[in-house]
């Protein structure tokens, strides 16, 4: 999945959202504050349910400018990448990614079949997250 979208937000502002996103995940599944600093090769276990984990590697961190991690699992390894570009001082372009390999064939026929049906709602949730973050940055400037 791809996604290519412009922001009416300032890079910096998306960049933080993101990191915070980060942050607050990593103390969730382990308790720990990590530093921007810290999080370039980090790496964790994430808890998605009882019978599911799976290793979350931060591949890629430049300040204002990419994230990219890639999650393996025993079924799955799963990469995603966020690349943000200024357009202005208040807006930005993002280009999302995202590139799943499943590891036995079977899964991989479950993947595709799963991916046609969710795919859409997949892309409109995404779509739907960046609004609220144009929203917050809305309320963040007129609340100053």
């Amino acid at each position: 999945m791809e996604i290519v979208r412009k922001m009416k937000v300032p890079v910096e502002f998306l960049y933080e959202t993101i990191l915070k996103s980060v942050l607050s995940d990593i103390h969730s599944q382990t308790g720990k504050k990590v530093s921007e600093k810290q999080l370039a090769g980090y790496e964790y276990v994430k808890t998605f349910s009882k019978n599911a984990k799976a290793t979350i590697k931060i591949e890629e961190i430049t300040n204002n400018q990419s994230y990219q991690y890639r999650t393996t699992s025993n079924k799955h390894d799963f990469l995603v990448a966020y690349q943000i570009r200024p357009l202005t001082d208040e807006s930005c372009e993002l280009h999302y990614s995202e590139k799943m390999e499943s590891f036995d064939y079977l899964q991989k026929l479950n993947d595709t079949f799963i991916g046609i049906i969710w795919s859409p709602l997949k892309k409109r949730r995404f779509r739907e997250m960046l609004n609220q973050i144009e929203a917050a940055y809305v309320k963040e400037v007129d609340g100053k």
